[in-house]
């Protein structure tokens, strides 16, 4: 036993030693929730940990795969279901149930309702969300455009026969998701293939740029592209590479748009001999025609890596959302840049210490009308003996200002 006199201690080290000793405390007596109700969790840095979706016996996973929106405290992000089952493999689940699922808030992520994606009208086959040849719709061209991009009740997402070359299929709504125009067939753009995920800036009525995942020229997913269309989403064209085709790989962007000539990419990140998994950065200067590797933002993200998301500030800084994987106990953690992406501040662990393994992550985050930060990922508690092995949808309301320089 250690003993130490607390007097003889400095004020911020016996707070930080009661800091930690509550979020012991908490972690070790949190209960499993079920699919109606909701937990909430509050650290000592006034952190709140939200159920977005549980059910015993599921899977929950990947909210970086499809896509998250918001208007004010309205929320929508999208996420995989499916039924549980023990594998050899890194992920416990039966692809062969597999649906996607939107949750959706009204009241900045505090509560949330499930909603079933094939109803909304989602009605392509897609990887994860595998539906029977009977009812799964075949993509077509699309000959009609969007009518305008800026509709500010508008979204985009795309989703991929399988994540190394595709090819790729899209939907848009017109009404924050309560029913989606589509499957349309997605052009693999003169690549060895296209197998994308959903991350795309709005430049006018009629233009976007879409950042995706390509194939390398082995066929495996590995390298991202900047595309745009001037149409309405009819046709698209390949405007530039973010960097030269990697060894391992670089997938999974997080765009934001710093003026109207300068784009600023966060991404996953594989280097292999030696294995290194980090979120690297590309910035461009003249609107996504070329890019230069910028300040990596995280230079470790743990076992098997994971996605960042990257979001604008109230006060005018960034802040990006990631996943550090281990195997022996994984986290949530942010960082903040106050200039633009240049330099980026110390890791802020958002959640941790209550059993999660490497099987976590793949964050969403946006920003609700009073400047706080709502971060959706998939989580589980599995290194813990009392509880359940299921990965289930979590949410943790951040508010930034609290972390300044």
């Amino acid at each position: 036993m250690i003993i130490f006199n607390i007097m003889k201690v400095p004020q911020h080290t016996v707070l930080l030693i009661l800091s930690m000793l509550m979020i012991l405390f908490s972690s070790c007596s949190e209960a499993d929730s079920h699919s109606e109700e909701r937990t909430v969790q509050k650290s000592w840095d006034g952190i709140e940990h939200v159920t977005v979706y549980y059910q015993g016996g599921r899977f929950a996973g990947w909210p970086a795969n499809n896509g998250i929106w918001s208007w004010g405290d309205e929320i929508l992000v999208g996420f995989v279901e499916s039924a549980y089952m023990d594998t050899e493999g890194f992920h416990t689940y039966d692809r062969t149930t597999a649906r996607n699922k939107y949750a959706r808030s009204q009241d900045g992520g505090q509560t949330w309702t499930i909603e079933s994606a094939y109803e909304l009208g989602q009605t392509g086959w897609a990887f994860d969300n595998d539906l029977p040849d009977d009812i799964a719709e075949e993509p077509s061209i699309m000959e009609e455009p969007v009518e305008d991009f800026t509709n500010p009740d508008f979204i985009m997402t795309w989703m991929r026969y399988n994540y190394h070359n595709g090819p790729s299929i899209f939907y848009y709504s017109n009404d924050r998701g309560h029913h989606w125009y589509g499957p349309y067939q997605y052009p693999d753009l003169d690549t060895h293939g296209i197998g994308t995920r959903t991350d795309y800036l709005v430049n006018g009525p009629q233009e976007m740029s879409a950042f995706h995942n390509a194939a390398k020229e082995n066929g495996r997913e590995g390298r991202v592209l900047h595309a745009r269309t001037t149409d309405g989403g009819v046709t698209w064209e390949r405007v530039s590479w973010l960097g030269p085709e990697p060894d391992g790989f670089e997938i999974m962007p997080s765009t934001l748009r710093l003026s109207d000539n300068e784009l600023l990419t966060v991404l996953r990140v594989r280097e292999t001999e030696p294995v290194r998994d980090y979120v690297k950065a590309f910035r461009s200067l003249d609107n996504g025609e070329t890019w230069s590797v910028d300040t990596a933002p995280v230079n470790d993200t743990g076992h098997y890596g994971a996605p960042p998301s990257m979001v604008h500030l109230d006060d005018g800084r960034l802040a990006v959302a990631y996943a550090y994987r281990s195997m022996y106990g994984s986290r949530i953690a942010m960082r903040i840049s106050s200039d633009n992406g240049t330099s980026w501040g110390h890791e802020i662990p958002v959640r941790y210490g209550d059993g999660a393994n490497a099987d976590i992550g793949y964050p969403q985050m946006v920003k609700r009308e009073d400047g706080k930060l709502v971060i959706v990922y998939y989580w589980n508690h599995t290194l813990r003996d009392d509880t359940t092995p299921y990965r289930y949808i979590a949410a943790s309301i951040v508010d930034p200002a609290q972390y300044m320089d």
